[in-house]
């Protein structure tokens, strides 16, 4: 951990109390004069942090910005996910980044933000709108042991844990649309992208791109989207803390990954079930040159779809694009 996530993880750990710049000089082996240089170099940043000969220093507001040694300050210890962050202010597709770090060997865990994508993808190679320090836009690198048709668990596992956290931070009731959607309202607010890299047995890496919509406006949405899609602020009334929200999302994420490599997807599938718009519907999947229309009824255990066609038929769907019948 770097210095300045040590002092914000101190300044936050005070709440409305100070921390003196000698205790923090003592604990984290520096002089004073470094801890106010560092101090100031928060506050070109746009950190409000006061200082008082009594109170010492105590963080007032933090600014609308992604930045890696507040959102490691916020996040705290995890097992997996999170212990390494990287914040770009722009870049084509933060899976792309993640891809080059994957074949660089990086450990898992690593998770790339950026305020602005030029090339934020979906899935079936749509486009995925990035508007400057509107949402997040991140990707995270996973290296799980499972073989590759299990890898449909990770995105499962997402689903539910971006469910649980829009639930805490935005006070609002988001459902899970099979197999990578998160909607509000019956429109869309989360995108989540897997890909993955694997052999004939095993999985050598899998990324899982997320796009949330945070703080847009319903005029920062392309034209062709403003029907189908939505943010959190236009849905809870208010506009949302998106380190805050970036904190909790990848601490419910890192719970759910451990979920899914100790051997308790069921669990995990079981709470994706409770909240999943497709499940109990009449659903038209298309998969390209060929279309399957049935009755959803369930996850199996590696996270596929299982879908009851007109004629009795059981169909496993990995993927495909779902549509729900009226």
């Amino acid at each position: 951990m770097t210095t300045d996530a040590q002092i914000l993880t101190a300044l936050r750990a005070a709440d409305a109390g100070g921390v003196s710049g000698a205790e923090l000089s003592q604990r984290f082996g520096i002089s004073r004069a470094a801890i106010w240089a560092r101090i100031e170099e928060l506050r070109m940043l746009g950190y409000d942090i006061s200082a008082s000969p009594h109170l010492g220093y105590r963080l007032v507001s933090a600014p609308d910005l992604l930045h890696a040694d507040d959102l490691t300050a916020r996040l705290g210890k995890t097992k997996v996910v999170g212990r390494d962050l990287r914040v770009f202010q722009e870049t084509t597709s933060t899976n792309d980044v993640i891809e080059k770090l994957a074949r660089d060997g990086v450990k898992e865990g690593v998770v790339v933000f950026a305020e602005t994508q030029t090339k934020g993808r979906g899935r079936l190679g749509r486009k995925w709108a990035s508007p400057a320090r509107n949402g997040l836009w991140f990707s995270v690198l996973l290296r799980p042991d499972l073989r590759p048709q299990e890898a449909t668990r990770l995105t499962v596992a997402a689903a539910t844990a971006l469910a649980r956290a829009i639930r805490r931070v935005a006070r609002v009731t988001p459902q899970i649309k099979w197999p990578n959607d998160i909607l509000i309202g019956g429109k869309k607010v989360v995108g989540i992208l897997t890909e993955m890299s694997a052999e004939l047995d095993r999985v050598r890496h899998v990324i899982l791109g997320i796009g949330v919509d945070v703080n847009l406006n319903a005029g920062d949405f392309p034209a062709e989207l403003r029907k189908l899609a939505t943010s959190l602020k236009i849905e809870s009334g208010a506009a949302v803390d998106r380190a805050e929200l970036a904190a909790v999302i990848l601490r419910e994420l890192d719970a759910d990954y451990a979920r899914v490599i100790g051997g308790r997807f069921a669990a995990v599938a079981d709470e994706w079930e409770a909240q999943c718009l497709t499940l109990g519907r009449n659903v038209t999947v298309d998969l390209g040159g060929r279309r399957i229309q049935g009755y959803a009824e369930s996850l199996d255990e590696d996270g596929t779809l299982l879908i009851r066609t007109q004629h009795g038929r059981l169909e496993r769907i990995i993927g495909g694009d779902v549509t729900l019948e009226k």
